[in-house]
């Protein structure tokens, strides 16, 4: 896939460095030479322009990207961007917000999909500090999310289909992360691999240790945390 970063702070350049990590083709823009001259080794193409001249933006062919990704900071340089590159037939366009406002505006100007960084950040750090069995946490839209949650001791030893979690619960279960050992026979040692069952059966059996990756409802998700005993 190909994809656009127009921004390089410390989003845009993790969000490059990500994509191009991934094998994806990725041209990072930024108007200012420092921070494209330190992404231009991990990417495919790094370009000093600025993106809110549309003659600029538009030699960059963009409408053939799959996504292009506007992390910049300033508000009103986010919004025109935006403008132009909706103007310019461009597929798919992120934007980073600010504010509730910000994010209103990008999306009445096209933006198809909006992100919060740091909000959305800090609501991972604080569920993962109010909630210890809680390792990740996805909200896909408000009020409904994707988490990883360690099993309930209780859980070992049954089947998803004897525990109906998704009756009991409302939640349902989507992998299960779990830690297999491993005999190295050069060291003649013991070691645990991770492995994902992605998709499981009702017959899957629940092992201590297990990492259920869930989703449904904020609501819901809390109901199978509170399985655990917190408070």
């Amino acid at each position: 896939m190909q994809f656009c970063v127009i921004g390089l702070g410390r989003f845009g350049s993790a969000v490059a460095r990500t994509l191009a990590d991934l094998g994806h083709e990725v041209l990072a823009v930024d108007q200012d030479e420092e921070p494209v001259a330190e992404i231009e080794p991990f990417v495919t193409q790094g370009l000093v322009l600025d993106a809110t001249q549309e003659k600029a933006l538009k030699n960059l062919g963009l409408r053939d990207f799959d996504w292009v990704i506007v992390a910049i900071g300033d508000l009103e340089s986010s919004i025109l961007i935006t403008v132009l590159l909706k103007e310019m037939g461009v597929p798919r366009v992120l934007a980073k917000a600010l504010s509730t406002i910000h994010a209103k505006i990008l999306r009445k100007v096209g933006a198809d999909r909006v992100v919060f960084p740091e909000r959305d950040m800090g609501q991972r750090v604080a569920r993962s500090l109010a909630s210890p069995m809680v390792f990740d946490y996805l909200e896909l839209t408000p009020g409904f999310s994707i988490v990883e949650i360690a099993a309930p001791e209780e859980f070992a030893g049954k089947t998803l289909k004897d525990l109906r979690i998704r009756n009991r619960f409302g939640v349902t279960v989507i992998a299960i992360r779990r830690k297999m050992p491993e005999l190295k026979e050069a060291e003649g040692t013991l070691d645990f691999k991770e492995v994902t069952i992605v998709s499981p059966t009702p017959e899957e059996e629940i092992h201590e240790g297990d990492i259920l990756v869930v989703l449904g409802s904020n609501e819901d998700i809390e109901k199978l945390r509170k399985a655990h005993g917190e408070d």
